[in-house]
C-alpha cells in the first residue's frame, strides 16, 4: 500500500478546466494532532489528570514527507502538491485537583514545500513559506481511576479557533472545528502504560480537487498506544502507537483508501532531571488518504512534573494504643492486642487466666491464683523447684533446669549417663549403671584388661598398666588402625635369611593375640621389604621368604591361614632414604596391611576376595624377576624415625629393646598419640 496521499484524476478529463472544478480553499492538511503536554503518547490522549495545580509544557516538532501527492488514476506520480511540512507545536496545560485538565496548543509551520503540479486541466498551488496554524484549546475530566490505576476513563476534546491561514495553497488553516472524545487508558504493574481515544472530528465538508475530487469533512478519529516502562525508576518508555481517521462526509463516494488516514509510529521517551522528558518518534503512513505522509518524524522536549505515588492513608487509632479503630474493641481506652476480636485493644488480661495484668505476676502466661504476689497468676510449680509444672518432666520431684525437655526439672545428672548425681559414684564422668554403689555410674572396662575405660589410653585393645597415662592399658608393641596392624618393633631375622630370631617371639605372640581380638580383620597382607643394597631380584626373593616365615609363625600361633596373604616387595616400596643408613634401616621391615574387613562382631560368609599373589619359588642362578608386577598395596602407616639410627643388628643380635608403646588407636572420642621411638630394623 502506498504511503502517500493520492488525488486521482480518473474523472478529470482533458476537457475540464480549473473553473469547472476549482481547488477547495481552507484545508488544514496535517493529520498529526499532538496529545496535551504531560500525556504518555505523542498523538493519543491519556485519561488521567497529572497533579493538582500543576503546570505542564512541551515543544514538539513534527515533520511529514509527501503528505499530498498528485497521481494519475493508474498510480503514476505527477508531482507533490505538498512534499514537506515541518511544524512546531507549542503546548501547555494545567491540572486541577487530579480531575480536570485544560490545555492549549499553537501550531506553526516552520517549513512547507511542494512542486505545484498540474494535470487533467487543473493546476495546484504548493505552499512555500512558514505560516501560523489554527489555535487549539482542550480540556478533559477524569471519571474513573487515577494516574496509577490499570484502568482509567475520561471525557474530553478540542476546539480550534480560525487563527491560521485558510487561503488556497496554505494548508495550515481550516476555520473553526471541534473533536469531542472518550478516552481510556491505564498503568499496569509499573511496567506498561496504555491509551485509547475515540471521537468525531467535526469539520466543514469539502471536496478537494473539484466535484469529482477527494471528499473531506467530519471524520471519525481514533488512536491507541502502548508504552513499556524500563529502568529501575521506570524513566524510559518505548512502544508503538497508531492513529486512524475515516471520512464520514463522503458525498461523492470517494474510494475508502483515499478517504482514510492511517499511521503507525514507534516512539521512545526518557525522563531526566526528575521533571523533564525528551522523546522521539518515527512512523509511516499506511493509507492513501489526504494528509497521510510517507514518513513522519516527531521530536519532543517537555516539562512535566513527576507524579509521586501517594502514601496510603494511615488507619485511625483514637486511643493511640497501636491498634487501629477498625480492629479495636475499646477504641476510647488504651489496651493490648488479643486474638479474640471482642477483647482486642481492651485493657489486658493478656493470658486469659482471669487475673488482670495489673495483678498478674506472669501476665503473658496463663496461671493460677496465689496469696504470694510474686506467684499470683503464674503457672503452678508443685515441687517448688522454679520450673513450672507444664515444663517440668518431674513435677513432683525437685530438680534443675535442663535444655532437654525430657530432663528439665528432674534431679541433676551432670555427666548425663542416666545415673542421677545423688547415686552416681563418678558424678563428672559418664559411666554405667550397676548394683554396686561404689561403681554405679562409673566407666566400664570395654576391652576387659582390668583398666577402667576413662583411665585406659586404648580402651578397645587389651593392654597393660603403665604409669604413663598415654600408654596405660595399651599393647606393648602393636597398634591397630583402619588400614594397618602397626608393629612398634621389627621382626628380627638372621642375616640374609628368612629365619626369625627368638627375640621376636614375644612380638609375634602379641600380633597373633591382636588378630584374635579383631576378627573383623578378614584378610591381612604380610609384607616383606628390603633396602636397595644388592640385587633387586634377590632382595625381592628374600623379602617374600621372610613374609612367608612370618605367616607361618602366625599360623602356628592359631591364626587361620586363609586370613593371611604374603607379598615380598624387595626394595620397591621404600619409606626412608636409601642413600642413608638410617633410611635403609627404615626400609628393612615387615608390615601388616589390612586388605579386607567386616563389621566387628558380625557373622559373614566368606567372600571371594582377589587371590593373594603366589609366593615365588626360590630362584635359580641366572633366573630373572617375574614380568608381572606385584599388586598395589595401601600406603603403609609411617613409623616415626628415631633422631639417630642405632647400629645395625649383628648376625646374632641381642633382642631389640622394645620401645615404650605409644597410645594405640583408641575409641573415636580419643585422639591416637604418635607411636614411640621406632626400634632398630633387622639387618638384611
Amino acid at each position: 500500500m502506498a504511503a502517500t496521499c493520492m488525488l486521482a484524476l480518473a474523472s478529470l478529463t482533458a476537457g475540464a478546466s480549473a473553473q469547472d472544478a476549482p481547488v477547495s480553499p481552507g484545508l488544514a492538511l496535517n493529520r498529526f494532532n499532538p496529545a496535551p503536554a504531560g500525556d504518555r503518547m505523542f498523538g493519543v490522549q491519556s485519561p488521567y489528570v497529572a497533579g493538582d495545580l500543576t503546570p505542564h509544557a512541551s515543544l514538539l516538532f513534527d515533520y511529514g514527507r509527501d503528505p499530498l501527492v498528485l497521481k494519475q488514476a493508474d498510480g503514476t506520480r505527477i508531482g507533490a502538491i505538498v512534499s514537506d511540512q515541518l511544524f512546531l507545536h507549542l503546548n501547555a496545560g494545567f491540572a486541577f485537583g487530579q480531575k480536570v485538565m485544560v490545555n492549549v496548543a499553537f501550531p506553526v509551520a516552520l517549513m512547507q514545500a511542494g512542486e505545484s503540479p498540474s494535470g487533467g486541466g487543473m493546476s495546484f498551488t504548493s505552499p512555500s513559506s512558514a505560516a501560523i496554524g489554527d489555535l487549539r484549546f482542550g480540556a478533559r475530566v477524569s471519571l474513573i481511576g487515577t494516574y496509577w490505576d490499570p484502568f482509567q476513563l475520561a471525557i474530553g476534546g478540542y476546539v480550534w479557533l480560525p487563527t491560521g491561514d485558510a487561503s488556497e495553497g496554505s494548508f495550515v488553516g481550516e476555520g473553526a472545528r471541534a473533536l469531542p472524545q472518550v478516552i481510556a487508558g491505564g498503568r499496569v504493574k509499573e511496567r506498561f502504560v496504555w491509551s485509547f481515544d475515540l471521537g468525531p472530528d467535526l469539520r466543514r465538508a469539502v471536496i478537494y480537487g473539484g466535484p469529482d475530487g477527494v471528499a473531506q469533512g467530519t471524520t471519525l478519529r481514533t488512536g491507541a498506544g502502548v508504552g513499556i516502562l524500563l529502568g529501575e525508576e521506570r524513566n524510559f518508555q518505548i512502544g508503538p502507537e497508531i492513529t486512524a481517521g475515516f471520512v464520514l462526509d463522503n458525498d461523492n463516494d470517494t474510494p475508502l483508501k483515499r478517504a482514510t488516514n492511517l499511521e503507525a509510529m514507534l516512539d521512545a521517551r526518557y525522563r531526566f532531571l526528575e521533571n523533564f522528558e525528551a522523546g522521539v518518534g518515527v512512523g509511516t503512513g499506511l493509507s492513501a488518504g489526504i494528509g497521510t505522509p510517507q514518513v513522519r518524524v516527531v521530536g519532543m522536549i517537555s516539562y512535566t512534573p513527576q507524579m509521586k505515588k501517594p502514601e496510603p492513608p494511615k488507619p485511625k487509632d483514637t486511643d493511640e494504643d497501636g491498634i487501629i479503630d477498625d480492629q479495636d474493641a475499646c477504641k476510647e481506652v488504651k489496651g493490648v492486642t488479643n486474638a479474640d476480636p471482642a477483647k482486642n485493644g481492651c485493657p489486658p488480661d493478656s493470658d486469659n487466666d482471669g487475673i488482670m495484668d495489673a495483678q498478674d505476676a506472669c501476665p503473658q502466661v496463663p496461671g493460677v491464683g496465689s496469696d504470694n504476689p510474686a506467684k499470683n497468676g503464674c503457672p503452678p510449680d508443685a515441687d517448688d523447684d522454679g520450673i513450672i509444672d507444664a515444663e517440668d518432666a518431674c513435677p513432683q520431684v525437685k530438680g534443675v533446669a535442663h535444655p532437654d525437655k525430657a530432663k528439665n526439672g528432674c534431679p541433676s545428672d551432670k555427666d548425663e549417663d542416666g545415673v542421677i548425681d545423688a547415686e552416681d559414684a563418678c558424678v563428672d564422668i559418664k559411666g554405667l549403671k550397676t548394683s554396686d554403689p561404689a561403681t554405679n555410674g562409673c566407666p566400664g572396662d570395654t576391652d576387659g584388661d582390668t583398666i577402667r575405660d576413662d583411665k585406659d589410653a586404648c580402651p578397645n585393645e587389651k593392654g597393660k598398666a603403665d604409669p604413663d597415662p598415654t600408654k596405660n592399658g595399651c599393647p606393648v608393641a602393636v597398634r591397630v588402625t583402619e588400614t594397618e596392624v602397626i608393629i612398634l618393633q621389627q621382626v628380627q631375622f638372621d642375616t640374609a635369611k628368612a629365619t626369625i630370631k627368638k627375640v621376636s617371639d614375644p612380638l609375634l605372640d602379641e600380633v597373633a593375640g591382636v588378630l584374635k581380638e579383631h576378627p573383623e580383620i578378614k584378610k591381612l597382607e604380610v609384607q616383606g621389604h628390603t633396602d636397595n643394597k644388592g640385587s633387586a631380584f634377590l632382595n625381592k626373593r628374600l623379602s617374600q621368604s621372610r613374609a612367608d616365615s612370618v605367616k607361618k609363625a602366625l599360623v602356628s600361633r592359631g591364626i587361620e591361614a586363609d586370613r593371611l596373604v604374603t607379598q615380598g616387595y624387595g626394595p620397591d616400596k621404600p619409606i626412608g632414604d636409601n642413600t642413608t643408613e638410617e633410611g635403609r634401616q627404615q626400609n628393612r621391615r615387615v608390615q601388616f596391611v589390612i586388605v579386607e574387613k567386616v563389621p566387628k562382631g558380625s557373622v559373614t560368609a566368606p567372600t571371594s576376595a582377589a587371590p593373594a599373589p603366589a609366593t615365588p619359588a626360590p630362584a635359580k642362578p641366572g633366573d630373572t624377576a617375574p614380568a608381572t608386577p606385584a599388586p598395589a598395596t595401601p600406603a603403609p602407616a609411617k613409623i616415626p624415625v628415631p633422631a639417630k639410627a642405632p647400629a645395625p643388628a649383628k648376625a646374632a643380635p641381642a633382642p631389640a629393646k622394645a620401645p615404650a608403646p605409644a597410645k594405640a588407636a583408641p575409641a573415636p572420642a580419643k585422639a591416637a598419640p604418635a607411636p614411640a621411638k621406632a626400634p632398630t630394623p633387622p639387618k638384611k
